[in-house]
């Protein structure tokens, strides 16, 4: 897979397509599509490793974001960006339901994962394994 390929098909990119086209809302809708845009943009660097090296981000967010290297703790942030995306059904149903699902879909399978004792593999053209192991 090339780079671009790798790109498109993360789940951040549909976060950040939904946030986007939510901002144009006057009422609470605005504020769930500006969260699920920040959801986008932190899974960028949950799942892209690399970018910790090259974007000049702070030691905390550094911090943060190190914190999801495990399964489990991709689930849970996965699964926490999911609830948030589901609460926002609560004003009107939008296609902040399609991230909901995305979001949930991959908290469950980083969960089965986990379960089953599996470790994480993370792409090698965004910043796999050699990458990884130098920013953890």
């Amino acid at each position: 897979m090339t780079i671009a390929e790798e790109l498109r098909s993360r789940n951040f990119m549909l976060c950040i397509a939904l946030g986007i086209s939510h901002l144009l809302h006057i009422n609470i809708l605005f504020i769930f599509g500006l969260l699920c845009l920040l959801s986008g943009l932190t899974l960028i660097f949950v799942e892209i490793p690399l970018l910790l090296r090259i974007c000049p981000t702070s030691p905390t967010f550094d911090n943060f974001i190190r914190r999801f290297t495990t399964n489990y703790m991709r689930a849970a942030i996965y699964g926490a960006m999911s609830l948030i995306q589901w609460l926002s059904i609560i004003k009107d149903p939008t296609s902040l339901i399609a991230a909901a699902v995305v979001l949930l879909l991959a908290a469950v399978c980083y969960l089965i994962a986990g379960m089953k004792g599996q470790g994480f593999v993370g792409s090698k053209t965004l910043g796999g394994q050699g990458v990884a192991q130098m920013i953890v």
